[in-house]
């Protein structure tokens, strides 16, 4: 018995558009095009066959049309040799009806291709005569469209590409993610990329973020730290020693990551930012010189940009690209296809984004692709090295992504035999640097916490050859008495509740604890090497600020001249790094002289720690500073004095925009003292 034809459980057309509606040009050319090949093969063999209809013509994954066998026509009184001159008109029909879409939406086509269905739609005498001249006329239709010029680069002015790309970037902007998305993207990407007040900015920007701190932490161990045999608990410590470019990087790669989901076609986005994401790894392991590594990464990652927001936001438009691409018609290359379909080529929306962004000129020319043969030899000025850096990087990943299995290892050879002497170095160099840059993708998506289909593109990407993967988990003092006018708003643990019988005790989260002991951790490693005072100032505070979830923290410092404590630096609302104007940090300016004291003052003079859970209190309202009340006036509010030899230096501040809000148990306020005492001895230590 014969096997059953494998595309009776294929979809038919009619589905597809009422899942899509109507089908860009391009692609309902294509498919009709499949369909005449089908019916003119099976005139030639005699087969009998119905007319065409939407209801029977089926679209493969591939997104190429199949004729149904005449077993799988409802109707069987039709399933013999239609005329041919019949079957004109029900391609007709059927090229009408994906143009359209089912309720007539879609777009108006042009003259020629709107000419040619009318005749194939016409009456007897004035149809089109035949099948082959129908077919004829659309491949000439689809010839003209594909040795068009392509678009022009966004910025060009006079050009039909800025039209079809400000539309584009107004459909995007229409979806709630992008706007978003492009906010947190500029925001990261603005920064610069050494001075100290840039560090502390971008330590704030993702601190906002729980989920993206966290992840960012789980990324930075999986893929950079594992090699130093430790763990960064800190955003501020993984800055210190990854470099403030690498970590930046990541978090852009996350942004887009958290960013671009969509449940309806989630696995295909997985598969392009893996794939991007995989390009910028492969990157870095090809740089030769290794303060490029960065650079090298973005431009990988965000070569194929445009490639990646199409997957998100324009899904019938990329599959029609796929289609076109792997079509048996004269397929086409994906700039082409792209660009037919989008109006701009992929590159081009990619460059539009990118600048809509302000992302620098010099990653702007870095997504363009390189054009020509590879030189036979490195290119002298960076730039060019790059760009032909992340054109490797990224066709690597491509044969990693979708390469049939068997010949996986021959492509990959190819290419690497093709491009390393543009590299400068050997082609085995090349695949090395591949297969260690896929290793620590596996790292990285753990981190993430990608879960791929079985069976995927991804699911190969993430599949190293020589070895076993298996399921990554992700890493998920004694104070003096206080002066009695201070004792009731001494910083004390909250006593644990005594549960009345038959009641559960009451369960203290243990996160705050654990959070807490490892900042403190990530704080003694870092003072046993060559530490800068400024990065475990930072680090105390982002300990702080993430554990026990403040509004903000400040770190006060003396003032010779002022005989006062003043900000310096902070994380939280309002808090924008060093050198920025009438920000909270700003408004500290707590007096030392023993001549107008108020709570500030008093509890830094007295190196007593103390909470305050009712700002509005009368008898506490009337002790606040008058800069206090003006500026920053928190109803709760932490005080953490930094005292040597019985002399205010320092004061960690800490607030919350509730009343009564902060709870302590004996570890937790014995682990906020342990910050406190190390700011005291990295002091020490630094002078």
């Amino acid at each position: 018995m014969a096997d059953p034809d494998p595309r009776t459980s294929l979809p038919n057309l009619h589905a597809l558009l009422a899942q899509r509606g109507a089908l860009p040009p391009a692609e309902a050319v294509a498919l009709a095009l499949d369909l005449l090949d089908a019916l003119l093969a099976a005139h030639a063999a005699g087969r009998p066959h119905g007319p065409p209809t939407t209801a029977n013509v089926l679209v493969d994954a591939t997104g190429r049309a199949h004729l149904a066998n005449s077993a799988d026509f409802t109707d069987t009184a039709f399933a013999s040799a239609a005329l041919p001159q019949d079957d004109v008109g029900a391609v007709g029909h059927v090229l009408e009806a994906m143009l359209a879409g089912p309720h007539g939406t879609g777009a108006d086509m042009d003259a020629d291709l709107q000419a040619i269905v009318d005749q194939a739609r016409a009456p007897d005498a004035q149809r089109t005569p035949s099948l082959q001249a129908l077919r004829r006329a659309l491949s000439q239709w689809a010839d003209s469209t594909l040795h068009a010029p392509l678009t022009a680069l966004p910025g060009t002015p006079g050009t039909a590409a800025n039209g079809s790309l400000d539309a584009l970037m107004a459909r995007m902007r229409y979806k709630s993610d992008f706007p978003a998305m492009s906010d947190s993207v500029v925001r990261i990407q603005g920064m610069a990329s050494s001075e100290t007040e840039s560090i502390a900015s971008f330590t704030n920007e993702i601190l906002k973020d729980v989920a993206l701190t966290n992840k960012l932490l789980r990324l930075v161990n999986s893929a950079h730290f594992a090699a130093r045999g430790g763990s960064i608990n800190t955003v501020s410590r993984a800055v210190s020693l990854v470099g403030f470019n690498g970590v930046r990087n990541m978090a852009l790669s996350l942004v887009l990551l958290e960013h671009m989901r969509d449940k309806a076609h989630a696995h295909l986005i997985k598969d392009e930012f893996l794939r991007a994401l995989m390009a910028g790894s492969i990157a870095v392991e090809l740089c030769v010189e290794a303060h490029e590594n960065e650079e090298a990464f973005i431009a990988a990652m965000f070569q194929n940009l445009g490639r990646m927001l199409a997957e998100f936001y324009f899904a019938d438009e990329a599959r029609a690209v796929r289609h076109l691409v792997a079509s048996s018609y004269k397929p086409q290359s994906e700039a082409r296809a792209s660009a037919s379909v989008l109006g701009v080529d992929f590159e081009t929306l990619g460059l539009g984004v990118a600048k809509a962004w302000g992302l620098p000129e010099a990653i702007q020319h870095s997504m363009r692709r390189p054009r020509g043969e590879p030189p036979l030899r490195p290119p002298v000025q960076a730039a060019e090295r790059l760009r032909w850096i992340a054109l490797v990087a990224n066709d690597m990943a491509d044969i990693l992504l979708r390469a049939p299995p068997r010949e996986l290892e021959l492509r990959l050879a190819q290419e690497a035999g093709l491009y390393a002497k543009t590299l400068g170095i050997r082609p085995q160099q090349v695949r090395q640097a591949t297969a260690a840059a896929r290793k620590k993708l596996i790292d990285m998506a753990g981190a993430m916490e990608l879960n791929v289909l079985e069976g995927s593109a991804a699911a190969q990407l993430l599949q190293h050859p020589d070895e076993d993967i298996a399921a990554h988990p992700a890493p998920i003092t004694e104070k003096a008495d206080p002066p009695d006018a201070l004792a009731p708003l001494a910083l004390q643990a909250t006593p644990a509740p005594v549960p009345d019988k038959g009641q559960p005790v009451a369960v203290v989260v243990p996160s705050v604890a654990d959070m807490l002991s490892a900042g403190i951790q990530d704080i003694s490693q870092a003072m046993v090497e060559d530490f800068k005072l400024s990065d475990v100032l930072r680090m105390i505070l982002e300990t702080m600020f993430r554990a026990m979830a403040f509004q903000r923290v400040v770190f006060c410092l003396r003032d010779p001249k002022a005989e006062a404590l003043t900000g310096r630096f902070g994380l939280g609302a309002g808090v924008e790094g060093v050198g920025s104007i009438d920000t909270v940090v700003k408004a500290f300016h707590i007096t030392l002289k023993a001549s107008s004291l108020d709570l500030f003052s008093t509890v830094c003079l007295k190196g007593v720690d103390t909470m305050i859970s009712d700002a509005t209190e009368p008898r506490i309202a009337q002790r606040l500073p008058t800069w206090y009340r003006s500026h920053v006036h928190a109803p709760t509010f932490l005080l953490l004095p930094l005292v040597i030899k019985g002399k205010p230096f320092g004061l960690v501040y800490a607030d919350k925009a509730e009343k009564g809000v902060l709870p302590l148990d004996e570890q937790e306020l014995a682990l906020l003292r342990t910050l406190r005492n190390q700011a005291i001895i990295a002091f020490r230590q630094s002078v």
